[in-house]
């Protein structure tokens, strides 16, 4: 698998990976979707193999309070390409990322239902911060959860 920052001509198979993964109402519009790779404060991984991509993953940060923080938007791996650790290293990618951009913490939401994303993100050492109910939805709950990042 090879991993690289986005290039605006990957956005078509971004995005139809963005609409296999999560059904209206919860995937991202194609216009938000572009501005969140097109910003200047996030950045994007994109995982491919054999000219096909197979999953990508979108990390935006900000500074609140004198401090950097950085939000995962998504990590996304095609159904086909699961379980052969594309999300860990994509994972990886976002927190090289973050830190590079001098954040000091990165966070997430991850639907309480997600036993997979969970268990991807406390083995990758994220604490457990919270829960926000209705975060995607009435009565669709997500966990947060955050990790301090050493500095690059």
């Amino acid at each position: 698998m090879n991993y690289r920052l986005y290039r605006p001509e990957d956005f078509t198979q971004l995005y139809a990976i963005e609409r296999v993964c999560f059904q209206a109402p919860f995937r991202f519009s194609r216009h938000y979707m572009r501005e969140l790779v097109e910003s200047s404060n996030s950045a994007t991984w994109i995982a491919e193999g054999d000219h096909q991509m197979a999953g990508f993953a979108i990390v935006e940060w900000t500074e609140e309070e004198g401090l950097a923080i950085a939000y995962i938007q998504t990590i996304e791996v095609a159904p086909a390409k699961r379980n052969r650790g594309i999300a860990g290293e994509l994972l990886r990618r976002l927190e090289t990322s973050a830190r590079a951009a001098g954040a000091q913490v990165l966070s997430l939401h991850v639907a309480e239902a997600n036993d997979a994303g969970i268990h991807l993100y406390i083995a990758h050492g994220y604490l457990p911060q919270g829960r926000e109910e209705n975060y995607y939805g009435s009565g669709i709950p997500a966990l947060i959860y955050a990790k301090p990042l050493s500095p690059a």
